[in-house]
């Protein structure tokens, strides 16, 4: 799976190939190759194994990314592909509200079904990573148009789980 991280203010092309049942992967990040090993001790924590090298790593979910401390820095990091060059108020409200798992997973359970009405923040799909259950939910209020995954499913950050027809506001 390829991703382009920005870390701070650099973008940082990044190719993971898991291990198949094994909480293992070969991660190259740029030109260097490293062998990976993960055990997520919270939800927030994880302890690595990097090259032979043990690594602690504590995440922080916000609405600007996930804040990484590891080392006694801490580092932004987004998805760079889904950053928007200059987001202005309207020009966020008119982006697609894509529900796609933050990193990749396995889908658990799917909470709703196409024709659905669901309210913003509404859980849609249960995903599971690292021994992490994450409930992806409704970026705003809408009618689910179609869902395009399974219980079971491998999914991948940019995979679309749920297109979501956003209602238009009521004055009232």
């Amino acid at each position: 799976m390829k991703y382009n991280l920005q870390i701070d203010k650099e973008t940082i092309p990044l190719e993971v190939s898991p291990v198949e049942g094994r909480n293992l992967a070969e991660v190259r990040a740029g030109e260097a190759t490293h062998l990976v090993a993960y055990k997520a001790v919270s939800e927030t924590h994880l302890h690595l194994l990097v090259d032979g090298r043990t690594v602690e790593a504590f995440v922080a979910k916000t609405e600007d990314g996930k804040h990484i401390f590891i080392g006694g820095q801490t580092f932004l990091v987004r998805d760079a592909d889904r950053i928007p060059s200059s987001l202005s108020r309207s020009a966020a409200e008119e982006l697609p509200g894509d529900i796609t798992p933050p990193m990749p997973s396995v889908v658990v359970r799917i909470l709703v079904a196409e024709g659905d009405r669901v309210e913003s923040g509404q859980g849609l799909v249960v995903v599971s990573a690292m021994k992490m259950e994450n409930t992806l939910v409704a970026p705003y209020k809408g009618l689910v148009k179609k869902i395009n995954t399974r219980a079971e499913a491998r999914v991948a950050p940019g995979d679309t789980l749920v297109e979501i027809e956003k209602e238009a506001p009521t004055d009232g």
